[in-house]
Protein backbone atom coordinates (compact mmCIF):
# COMPACT_ATOMS: atom_id res chain seq x y z
CA UNK A 1 0.00 0.00 0.00
CA UNK A 2 1.00 3.67 -0.08
CA UNK A 3 4.04 4.62 1.94
CA UNK A 4 2.22 7.74 3.12
CA UNK A 5 -0.95 6.06 4.35
CA UNK A 6 -0.89 2.57 5.84
CA UNK A 7 -3.20 -0.24 4.82
CA UNK A 8 -4.94 0.04 8.18
CA UNK A 9 -5.53 3.75 7.61
CA UNK A 10 -7.01 3.13 4.14
CA UNK A 11 -9.42 0.64 5.68
CA UNK A 12 -10.37 3.16 8.38
CA UNK A 13 -10.97 5.89 5.78
CA UNK A 14 -13.04 3.47 3.74
CA UNK A 15 -15.22 2.54 6.72
CA UNK A 16 -15.80 6.23 7.51
CA UNK A 17 -16.96 6.78 3.91
CA UNK A 18 -19.39 3.86 4.02
CA UNK A 19 -23.02 4.94 3.83
CA UNK A 20 -26.22 3.00 3.31
CA UNK A 21 -27.35 3.15 -0.28
CA UNK A 22 -23.96 4.31 -1.61
CA UNK A 23 -22.15 2.06 -4.10
CA UNK A 24 -18.64 0.75 -3.37
CA UNK A 25 -17.31 2.86 -6.23
CA UNK A 26 -18.85 6.00 -4.73
CA UNK A 27 -17.47 5.15 -1.30
CA UNK A 28 -13.95 4.78 -2.72
CA UNK A 29 -14.26 8.09 -4.56
CA UNK A 30 -15.48 9.84 -1.42
CA UNK A 31 -12.67 8.31 0.63
CA UNK A 32 -10.01 9.55 -1.81
CA UNK A 33 -11.53 13.01 -2.22
CA UNK A 34 -11.64 13.43 1.55
CA UNK A 35 -8.03 12.24 1.91
CA UNK A 36 -6.91 14.77 -0.74
CA UNK A 37 -8.92 17.78 0.44
CA UNK A 38 -8.06 17.10 4.11
CA UNK A 39 -4.40 16.93 3.03
CA UNK A 40 -3.86 13.42 4.34
CA UNK A 41 -2.39 12.82 0.88
CA UNK A 42 0.24 15.36 -0.07
CA UNK A 43 0.37 17.09 -3.46
CA UNK A 44 1.91 14.83 -6.08
CA UNK A 45 1.75 11.79 -3.79
CA UNK A 46 1.17 8.40 -5.38
CA UNK A 47 -1.99 6.53 -4.49
CA UNK A 48 -1.97 2.72 -4.25
CA UNK A 49 -2.26 0.78 -7.48
CA UNK A 50 -5.77 -0.38 -8.33
CA UNK A 51 -4.80 -3.98 -7.53
CA UNK A 52 -3.19 -3.01 -4.23
CA UNK A 53 -6.14 -0.92 -3.04
CA UNK A 54 -8.69 -3.50 -4.18
CA UNK A 55 -6.93 -6.25 -2.23
CA UNK A 56 -6.59 -4.05 0.83
CA UNK A 57 -10.27 -3.06 0.85
CA UNK A 58 -11.59 -6.44 -0.26
CA UNK A 59 -13.36 -5.13 -3.37
CA UNK A 60 -13.17 -5.91 -7.09
CA UNK A 61 -10.25 -4.33 -8.91
CA UNK A 62 -12.56 -2.97 -11.62
CA UNK A 63 -14.45 -1.02 -8.94
CA UNK A 64 -11.24 0.79 -7.97
CA UNK A 65 -10.26 1.36 -11.61
CA UNK A 66 -13.59 3.04 -12.38
CA UNK A 67 -13.30 5.22 -9.25
CA UNK A 68 -9.76 6.28 -10.25
CA UNK A 69 -10.85 7.09 -13.78
CA UNK A 70 -13.66 9.33 -12.60
CA UNK A 71 -11.31 11.13 -10.19
CA UNK A 72 -8.93 11.72 -13.11
CA UNK A 73 -11.82 13.18 -15.12
CA UNK A 74 -12.70 15.45 -12.19
CA UNK A 75 -9.12 16.63 -11.73
CA UNK A 76 -8.34 15.05 -8.37
CA UNK A 77 -5.84 12.52 -9.75
CA UNK A 78 -3.30 12.52 -12.58
CA UNK A 79 -2.67 9.27 -14.49
CA UNK A 80 0.94 8.72 -15.57
CA UNK A 81 1.58 5.92 -18.00
CA UNK A 82 3.30 2.90 -16.43
CA UNK A 83 3.76 4.79 -13.20
CA UNK A 84 0.25 4.92 -11.71
CA UNK A 85 -2.01 7.59 -10.26
CA UNK A 86 -0.89 10.70 -8.39
CA UNK A 87 -2.59 13.50 -6.44
CA UNK A 88 -3.09 16.55 -8.64
CA UNK A 89 -1.41 19.39 -6.76
CA UNK A 90 -3.46 21.99 -8.64
CA UNK A 91 -6.66 20.79 -6.96
CA UNK A 92 -5.53 22.45 -3.71
CA UNK A 93 -3.99 25.57 -5.27
CA UNK A 94 -7.11 27.80 -5.03
CA UNK A 95 -7.50 27.14 -1.31
CA UNK A 96 -6.45 30.43 0.25
CA UNK A 97 -4.72 29.98 3.56
CA UNK A 98 -4.39 26.21 3.15
CA UNK A 99 -1.94 25.05 5.80
CA UNK A 100 -0.97 21.81 7.39
CA UNK A 101 -2.31 20.97 10.81
CA UNK A 102 1.01 21.94 12.38
CA UNK A 103 0.46 25.55 11.31
CA UNK A 104 -2.82 25.87 13.20
CA UNK A 105 -3.70 25.97 16.84
CA UNK A 106 -6.11 23.58 18.52
CA UNK A 107 -9.12 25.69 17.58
CA UNK A 108 -8.20 25.85 13.90
CA UNK A 109 -6.93 29.45 14.14
CA UNK A 110 -3.97 30.37 11.94
CA UNK A 111 -0.61 30.88 13.61
CA UNK A 112 2.07 33.39 12.59
CA UNK A 113 5.80 33.46 13.22
CA UNK A 114 7.24 35.69 15.96
CA UNK A 115 10.67 36.74 17.12
CA UNK A 116 10.71 33.56 19.16
CA UNK A 117 10.70 31.36 16.05
CA UNK A 118 14.42 30.78 16.46
CA UNK A 119 13.59 29.03 19.70
CA UNK A 120 11.02 26.88 17.89
CA UNK A 121 7.87 28.54 19.34
CA UNK A 122 4.87 29.96 17.48
CA UNK A 123 2.50 32.48 19.05
CA UNK A 124 -1.22 32.68 18.12
CA UNK A 125 -2.79 35.80 16.69
CA UNK A 126 -4.52 37.94 19.32
CA UNK A 127 -7.12 40.01 17.45
CA UNK A 128 -9.45 42.40 19.20
CA UNK A 129 -12.77 40.61 18.74
CA UNK A 130 -16.02 42.58 18.32
CA UNK A 131 -18.47 42.90 21.18
CA UNK A 132 -21.17 40.77 19.59
CA UNK A 133 -23.47 41.01 22.60
CA UNK A 134 -23.68 44.76 22.10
CA UNK A 135 -24.22 44.50 18.36
CA UNK A 136 -27.31 42.28 18.25
CA UNK A 137 -30.41 44.12 17.07
CA UNK A 138 -32.63 41.18 18.00
CA UNK A 139 -32.04 38.00 20.00
CA UNK A 140 -34.00 35.17 18.36
CA UNK A 141 -32.29 32.61 20.59
CA UNK A 142 -33.94 34.21 23.63
CA UNK A 143 -37.46 33.56 22.32
CA UNK A 144 -39.52 30.63 23.56
CA UNK A 145 -39.61 27.94 20.89
CA UNK A 146 -40.75 24.37 20.47
CA UNK A 147 -37.76 22.14 21.17
CA UNK A 148 -37.35 18.60 19.84
CA UNK A 149 -34.38 16.27 20.40
CA UNK A 150 -32.18 15.87 17.34
CA UNK A 151 -32.08 12.12 17.94
CA UNK A 152 -35.85 11.78 18.35
CA UNK A 153 -35.90 8.75 16.04
CA UNK A 154 -33.93 6.81 18.66
CA UNK A 155 -36.80 7.04 21.16
CA UNK A 156 -39.31 4.20 21.41
CA UNK A 157 -42.34 6.45 21.88
CA UNK A 158 -41.86 9.72 19.94
CA UNK A 159 -45.16 11.53 20.54
CA UNK A 160 -43.91 14.62 18.74
CA UNK A 161 -45.58 16.56 15.98
CA UNK A 162 -44.61 17.28 12.39
CA UNK A 163 -41.78 14.82 11.95
CA UNK A 164 -40.91 12.50 9.11
CA UNK A 165 -42.31 8.96 9.09
CA UNK A 166 -39.98 6.67 7.10
CA UNK A 167 -42.68 4.01 6.88
CA UNK A 168 -44.96 6.40 4.98
CA UNK A 169 -42.41 8.00 2.65
CA UNK A 170 -43.15 7.13 -1.00
CA UNK A 171 -39.55 6.34 -1.86
CA UNK A 172 -40.14 4.77 -5.28
CA UNK A 173 -42.56 7.50 -6.38
CA UNK A 174 -40.31 10.35 -5.28
CA UNK A 175 -37.25 8.72 -6.83
CA UNK A 176 -39.16 8.39 -10.10
CA UNK A 177 -39.96 12.10 -10.12
CA UNK A 178 -36.39 13.08 -9.27
CA UNK A 179 -35.07 10.87 -12.08
CA UNK A 180 -37.50 12.44 -14.55
CA UNK A 181 -36.37 15.90 -13.43
CA UNK A 182 -32.76 14.91 -14.18
CA UNK A 183 -33.19 14.23 -17.89
CA UNK A 184 -31.17 16.45 -20.20
CA UNK A 185 -34.15 18.50 -21.37
CA UNK A 186 -35.52 18.98 -17.87
CA UNK A 187 -32.13 20.09 -16.53
CA UNK A 188 -31.87 22.71 -19.26
CA UNK A 189 -35.22 24.03 -18.13
CA UNK A 190 -34.68 24.29 -14.37
CA UNK A 191 -30.90 24.68 -13.99
CA UNK A 192 -30.64 28.38 -15.04
CA UNK A 193 -31.07 31.08 -12.40
CA UNK A 194 -34.81 31.76 -12.19
CA UNK A 195 -34.16 35.04 -10.34
CA UNK A 196 -37.64 35.92 -9.01
CA UNK A 197 -39.64 33.38 -11.01
CA UNK A 198 -41.08 30.03 -9.92
CA UNK A 199 -41.41 26.81 -11.88
CA UNK A 200 -44.43 27.41 -14.11
CA UNK A 201 -45.38 23.72 -14.10
CA UNK A 202 -45.54 23.64 -10.30
CA UNK A 203 -47.57 26.84 -10.13
CA UNK A 204 -49.99 25.27 -12.59
CA UNK A 205 -50.27 22.11 -10.47
CA UNK A 206 -50.97 24.18 -7.35
CA UNK A 207 -53.66 26.14 -9.23
CA UNK A 208 -55.40 23.08 -10.65
CA UNK A 209 -54.70 20.22 -8.25
CA UNK A 210 -53.94 21.59 -4.79
CA UNK A 211 -55.97 24.76 -4.23
CA UNK A 212 -59.31 23.55 -5.68
CA UNK A 213 -59.43 20.88 -2.97
CA UNK A 214 -59.70 23.75 -0.51
CA UNK A 215 -62.17 25.67 -2.67
CA UNK A 216 -59.53 28.25 -3.58
CA UNK A 217 -59.10 29.56 -7.13
CA UNK A 218 -56.13 31.72 -8.05
CA UNK A 219 -54.33 32.98 -11.13
CA UNK A 220 -50.64 32.20 -11.65
CA UNK A 221 -49.62 35.75 -10.69
CA UNK A 222 -51.41 35.34 -7.34
CA UNK A 223 -49.14 32.51 -6.13
CA UNK A 224 -45.54 32.67 -4.90
CA UNK A 225 -43.50 29.70 -3.68
CA UNK A 226 -41.54 29.74 -0.43
CA UNK A 227 -39.13 27.57 1.54
CA UNK A 228 -41.96 26.17 3.61
CA UNK A 229 -44.83 27.95 5.34
CA UNK A 230 -42.30 29.31 7.83
CA UNK A 231 -40.63 31.51 5.25
CA UNK A 232 -44.04 32.59 4.01
CA UNK A 233 -44.73 34.07 7.45
CA UNK A 234 -41.31 35.71 7.53
CA UNK A 235 -41.81 37.34 4.13
CA UNK A 236 -45.22 38.68 5.09
CA UNK A 237 -43.92 40.04 8.37
CA UNK A 238 -40.99 41.73 6.63
CA UNK A 239 -43.24 43.28 4.02
CA UNK A 240 -46.32 44.26 6.03
CA UNK A 241 -45.45 44.60 9.71
CA UNK A 242 -43.72 47.60 11.27
CA UNK A 243 -43.22 48.95 14.77
CA UNK A 244 -46.70 50.53 14.81
CA UNK A 245 -48.51 47.55 13.32
CA UNK A 246 -50.89 45.62 15.57
CA UNK A 247 -51.07 41.87 15.02
CA UNK A 248 -53.61 39.58 16.65
CA UNK A 249 -52.33 36.12 17.59
CA UNK A 250 -54.35 33.09 18.67
CA UNK A 251 -53.67 32.15 22.29
CA UNK A 252 -52.57 29.43 22.53
CA UNK A 253 -51.09 29.58 19.06
CA UNK A 254 -48.15 28.77 16.83
CA UNK A 255 -44.97 29.95 18.65
CA UNK A 256 -42.91 30.59 15.51
CA UNK A 257 -45.58 32.87 14.05
CA UNK A 258 -45.70 34.76 17.35
CA UNK A 259 -41.92 35.09 17.43
CA UNK A 260 -41.67 36.21 13.80
CA UNK A 261 -44.22 38.98 14.30
CA UNK A 262 -42.72 39.94 17.68
CA UNK A 263 -39.40 40.72 15.94
CA UNK A 264 -41.17 43.45 13.94
CA UNK A 265 -43.63 44.95 16.38
CA UNK A 266 -44.24 45.04 20.15
CA UNK A 267 -47.97 45.43 19.50
CA UNK A 268 -49.14 41.82 19.65
CA UNK A 269 -52.62 41.12 20.97
CA UNK A 270 -53.39 37.71 22.42
CA UNK A 271 -56.74 36.37 21.25
CA UNK A 272 -57.78 33.48 23.54
CA UNK A 273 -59.38 30.65 21.59
CA UNK A 274 -62.36 28.53 22.60
CA UNK A 275 -63.91 25.26 21.45
CA UNK A 276 -64.59 26.83 18.02
CA UNK A 277 -61.15 28.35 17.55
CA UNK A 278 -60.75 32.11 17.29
CA UNK A 279 -63.80 33.97 18.71
CA UNK A 280 -65.24 36.81 16.61
CA UNK A 281 -65.49 39.70 19.06
CA UNK A 282 -64.51 43.33 19.67
CA UNK A 283 -60.84 42.53 20.34
CA UNK A 284 -60.34 42.05 16.60
CA UNK A 285 -61.10 45.72 15.89
CA UNK A 286 -57.74 46.71 17.41
CA UNK A 287 -55.79 44.69 14.83
CA UNK A 288 -54.22 45.50 11.48
CA UNK A 289 -53.60 41.79 10.84
CA UNK A 290 -54.91 38.65 12.48
CA UNK A 291 -53.01 35.37 12.23
CA UNK A 292 -55.44 32.45 12.27
CA UNK A 293 -55.37 28.64 11.83
CA UNK A 294 -59.04 27.86 11.18
CA UNK A 295 -58.77 24.37 9.66
CA UNK A 296 -56.92 22.85 12.62
CA UNK A 297 -56.20 25.42 15.27
CA UNK A 298 -52.62 25.23 16.50
CA UNK A 299 -52.22 23.55 18.97
CA UNK A 300 -55.76 22.68 20.12
CA UNK A 301 -56.73 21.10 16.73
CA UNK A 302 -60.26 22.56 16.87
CA UNK A 303 -61.90 23.46 13.55
CA UNK A 304 -63.62 26.80 13.10
CA UNK A 305 -67.27 26.29 12.04
CA UNK A 306 -68.43 27.71 8.72
CA UNK A 307 -70.68 30.27 10.39
CA UNK A 308 -67.75 31.59 12.43
CA UNK A 309 -65.62 31.89 9.30
CA UNK A 310 -68.26 33.95 7.54
CA UNK A 311 -68.66 36.15 10.62
CA UNK A 312 -64.89 36.63 10.81
CA UNK A 313 -64.78 37.80 7.18
CA UNK A 314 -67.63 40.25 7.77
CA UNK A 315 -65.80 41.60 10.81
CA UNK A 316 -62.58 42.01 8.80
CA UNK A 317 -64.42 44.11 6.23
CA UNK A 318 -66.21 46.18 8.85
CA UNK A 319 -63.07 46.88 10.94
CA UNK A 320 -60.60 46.98 8.03
CA UNK A 321 -58.12 44.31 9.10
CA UNK A 322 -56.47 41.55 7.06
CA UNK A 323 -56.49 37.85 7.90
CA UNK A 324 -53.38 35.69 7.49
CA UNK A 325 -54.72 32.15 7.14
CA UNK A 326 -52.22 29.39 7.86
CA UNK A 327 -53.96 26.35 6.39
CA UNK A 328 -51.53 23.85 7.85
CA UNK A 329 -52.81 20.27 8.06
CA UNK A 330 -55.79 21.19 5.91
CA UNK A 331 -55.25 18.14 3.72
CA UNK A 332 -55.09 15.74 6.66
CA UNK A 333 -58.80 15.75 7.38
CA UNK A 334 -60.56 12.49 8.21
CA UNK A 335 -63.92 13.82 7.02
CA UNK A 336 -65.31 13.23 3.54
CA UNK A 337 -66.90 16.68 3.68
CA UNK A 338 -64.08 19.16 4.46
CA UNK A 339 -64.94 22.69 5.49
CA UNK A 340 -63.72 25.13 2.83
CA UNK A 341 -60.73 27.30 3.53
CA UNK A 342 -61.31 30.80 4.83
CA UNK A 343 -59.72 32.06 1.61
CA UNK A 344 -62.38 30.29 -0.46
CA UNK A 345 -65.06 32.46 1.18
CA UNK A 346 -63.11 35.69 0.70
CA UNK A 347 -64.67 38.13 -1.77
CA UNK A 348 -62.76 41.29 -0.90
CA UNK A 349 -59.08 40.19 -0.76
CA UNK A 350 -59.12 40.22 3.03
CA UNK A 351 -57.34 36.84 3.34
CA UNK A 352 -53.69 36.04 2.66
CA UNK A 353 -53.46 32.28 2.35
CA UNK A 354 -50.42 30.21 3.39
CA UNK A 355 -50.09 26.55 2.46
CA UNK A 356 -47.47 23.82 2.68
CA UNK A 357 -46.69 21.15 0.10
CA UNK A 358 -44.12 19.21 2.08
CA UNK A 359 -45.36 19.15 5.70
CA UNK A 360 -47.24 15.88 5.39
CA UNK A 361 -44.79 14.48 2.85
CA UNK A 362 -41.27 15.27 4.03
CA UNK A 363 -40.74 18.42 6.17
CA UNK A 364 -37.10 18.54 5.10
CA UNK A 365 -38.09 19.46 1.53
CA UNK A 366 -39.23 22.92 2.72
CA UNK A 367 -41.80 23.83 0.09
CA UNK A 368 -44.74 26.15 0.73
CA UNK A 369 -46.63 28.94 -0.97
CA UNK A 370 -48.63 32.13 -0.51
CA UNK A 371 -51.86 33.01 -2.30
CA UNK A 372 -52.57 36.75 -2.31
CA UNK A 373 -53.54 39.60 -4.65
CA UNK A 374 -51.19 39.91 -7.64
CA UNK A 375 -49.77 43.26 -6.51
CA UNK A 376 -48.85 41.82 -3.11
CA UNK A 377 -47.35 38.69 -4.68
CA UNK A 378 -45.22 40.90 -6.93
CA UNK A 379 -43.74 42.61 -3.87
CA UNK A 380 -43.25 39.27 -2.12
CA UNK A 381 -41.29 38.00 -5.13
CA UNK A 382 -39.08 41.07 -5.06
CA UNK A 383 -38.45 40.62 -1.34
CA UNK A 384 -37.80 36.89 -1.69
CA UNK A 385 -35.26 37.65 -4.42
CA UNK A 386 -33.22 39.63 -1.88
CA UNK A 387 -33.29 36.71 0.55
CA UNK A 388 -32.90 33.51 -1.49
CA UNK A 389 -33.94 34.45 -5.05
CA UNK A 390 -36.16 31.34 -5.25
CA UNK A 391 -36.56 27.88 -3.67
CA UNK A 392 -34.60 25.04 -5.23
CA UNK A 393 -35.68 24.78 -8.88
CA UNK A 394 -34.87 21.07 -8.90
CA UNK A 395 -37.18 20.42 -5.94
CA UNK A 396 -39.87 22.52 -7.60
CA UNK A 397 -39.71 20.53 -10.83
CA UNK A 398 -39.60 17.19 -9.02
CA UNK A 399 -42.61 18.11 -6.90
CA UNK A 400 -44.47 19.31 -9.96
CA UNK A 401 -44.07 15.83 -11.42
CA UNK A 402 -45.03 14.27 -8.07
CA UNK A 403 -48.33 16.15 -8.29
CA UNK A 404 -48.88 15.62 -12.02
CA UNK A 405 -48.41 11.84 -11.79
CA UNK A 406 -50.96 11.54 -8.99
CA UNK A 407 -48.45 10.48 -6.33
CA UNK A 408 -49.38 13.33 -4.00
CA UNK A 409 -53.10 12.54 -4.06
CA UNK A 410 -52.36 8.87 -3.38
CA UNK A 411 -50.06 9.80 -0.49
CA UNK A 412 -52.69 12.03 1.10
CA UNK A 413 -55.22 9.21 0.99
CA UNK A 414 -52.76 6.85 2.69
CA UNK A 415 -51.86 9.45 5.30
CA UNK A 416 -55.50 10.19 6.10
CA UNK A 417 -56.19 6.50 6.62
CA UNK A 418 -53.04 5.96 8.71
CA UNK A 419 -53.53 9.07 10.86
CA UNK A 420 -57.20 8.26 11.46
CA UNK A 421 -56.23 4.82 12.79
CA UNK A 422 -53.48 6.25 14.97
CA UNK A 423 -55.83 8.93 16.32
CA UNK A 424 -58.43 6.28 17.18
CA UNK A 425 -55.90 4.13 19.03
CA UNK A 426 -54.45 7.15 20.86
CA UNK A 427 -57.89 8.39 21.96
CA UNK A 428 -58.87 4.96 23.23
CA UNK A 429 -55.56 4.58 25.07
CA UNK A 430 -55.93 7.97 26.77
CA UNK A 431 -59.47 7.16 27.91
CA UNK A 432 -58.42 3.74 29.23
CA UNK A 433 -55.03 4.39 30.74
CA UNK A 434 -55.03 8.13 31.50
CA UNK A 435 -58.48 9.04 32.83
CA UNK A 436 -56.81 11.86 34.80
CA UNK A 437 -56.52 13.97 31.63
CA UNK A 438 -58.96 15.51 29.16
CA UNK A 439 -58.25 15.99 25.48
CA UNK A 440 -59.69 17.51 22.32
CA UNK A 441 -61.21 14.89 20.05
CA UNK A 442 -58.99 14.44 17.00
CA UNK A 443 -60.88 15.02 13.74
CA UNK A 444 -57.88 15.57 11.51
CA UNK A 445 -54.19 16.30 11.49
CA UNK A 446 -51.56 14.42 13.44
CA UNK A 447 -51.65 15.65 17.04
CA UNK A 448 -53.78 15.64 20.17
CA UNK A 449 -54.06 18.50 22.69
CA UNK A 450 -54.13 17.21 26.27
CA UNK A 451 -54.96 18.94 29.56
CA UNK A 452 -53.70 17.31 32.73
CA UNK A 453 -54.66 17.92 36.37
CA UNK A 454 -54.32 21.53 37.50
CA UNK A 455 -51.23 20.85 39.62
CA UNK A 456 -49.35 19.06 36.84
CA UNK A 457 -46.17 20.65 35.46
CA UNK A 458 -45.92 19.31 31.90
CA UNK A 459 -42.29 20.38 31.64
CA UNK A 460 -41.38 18.12 34.56
CA UNK A 461 -43.51 15.38 33.06
CA UNK A 462 -41.76 15.74 29.69
CA UNK A 463 -38.30 15.55 31.25
CA UNK A 464 -39.18 12.46 33.24
CA UNK A 465 -40.88 10.82 30.25
CA UNK A 466 -37.86 11.47 28.05
CA UNK A 467 -35.68 9.44 30.40
CA UNK A 468 -38.08 6.53 29.85
CA UNK A 469 -37.95 6.76 26.05
CA UNK A 470 -41.15 8.85 25.72
CA UNK A 471 -41.22 12.22 23.96
CA UNK A 472 -44.09 14.68 24.49
CA UNK A 473 -44.35 18.44 23.90
CA UNK A 474 -45.10 20.71 26.90
CA UNK A 475 -47.89 23.15 26.11
CA UNK A 476 -46.74 26.34 27.86
CA UNK A 477 -44.66 27.42 24.84
CA UNK A 478 -47.87 27.90 22.83
CA UNK A 479 -49.19 30.60 25.19
CA UNK A 480 -48.26 34.29 25.02
CA UNK A 481 -48.40 35.36 28.64
CA UNK A 482 -45.60 35.45 31.21
CA UNK A 483 -47.44 32.92 33.36
CA UNK A 484 -48.81 30.33 30.89
CA UNK A 485 -50.68 27.22 32.05
CA UNK A 486 -48.24 24.42 32.90
CA UNK A 487 -50.62 21.48 32.84
CA UNK A 488 -51.11 21.09 29.07
CA UNK A 489 -49.12 19.15 26.51
CA UNK A 490 -49.32 17.95 22.92
CA UNK A 491 -49.08 14.37 21.71
CA UNK A 492 -48.09 14.05 18.07
CA UNK A 493 -48.54 10.80 16.18
CA UNK A 494 -47.14 11.51 12.72
CA UNK A 495 -44.00 9.46 13.35
CA UNK A 496 -44.88 6.86 15.98
CA UNK A 497 -45.78 3.35 14.89
CA UNK A 498 -49.38 2.29 15.44
CA UNK A 499 -48.42 -0.70 17.56
CA UNK A 500 -46.39 1.51 19.91
CA UNK A 501 -49.10 4.04 20.72
CA UNK A 502 -50.98 2.22 23.47
CA UNK A 503 -47.80 0.98 25.14
CA UNK A 504 -46.46 4.54 25.02
CA UNK A 505 -49.58 5.91 26.72
CA UNK A 506 -49.35 3.21 29.40
CA UNK A 507 -45.74 4.17 30.07
CA UNK A 508 -46.66 7.88 30.08
CA UNK A 509 -49.48 7.24 32.56
CA UNK A 510 -47.00 5.68 34.97
CA UNK A 511 -44.68 8.69 34.70
CA UNK A 512 -47.57 11.12 35.14
CA UNK A 513 -48.73 9.45 38.34
CA UNK A 514 -45.21 9.42 39.74
CA UNK A 515 -44.90 13.12 38.91
CA UNK A 516 -48.26 13.94 40.52
CA UNK A 517 -47.40 11.95 43.64
CA UNK A 518 -44.21 13.95 44.14
CA UNK A 519 -46.01 17.22 43.46
CA UNK A 520 -48.77 16.52 46.00
CA UNK A 521 -46.67 17.11 49.19
CA UNK A 522 -45.36 20.37 47.76
CA UNK A 523 -48.92 21.54 47.07
CA UNK A 524 -49.93 20.77 50.63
Amino acid sequence: MSSRISAAMWNQLFSVSARAGMSLQSQIRQMLVSAILDERLMRGAAVPSSRELAEGLGVARNTVVLAYQQLVDEGYLIARERRGYFVNGDILAPRVGSQSASARDGRGAALVPTDDDAAGTIAPLDPSTPDWEGRYVVRPSAQRNIVKPIDWQQYQYPFIYGQFDPTMFPTADWRECCHKALTVMEIRDWAPDMIARDDETLIQQIRTRVLPRRGVWADADEIVLTNGAQQALYLLADLLVGARTTVGIEDPGYPDARNIFAMRTPKLIDLPVDEHGLPVDDRLSQCDYVYVTPSHQCPTTTTMPLAHREALLRRAEADDFVLIEDDYESENSYSDIPIPALKSLDRSDRVIYIGSLSKSFAPGLRLGYIVAPAALVNELRALRRLMIRHPSAFIQRSFSMFLALGHHDALLRRLADTYAKRAEVLSAALETHLPEVSFVRVKGGASCWVQGPAQLNANVLAARAKSRGILIEPGDVFFMGDAPPRNMFRLGFSSIRLEHIEAGVVALAEVLRETMAEAAPAAE
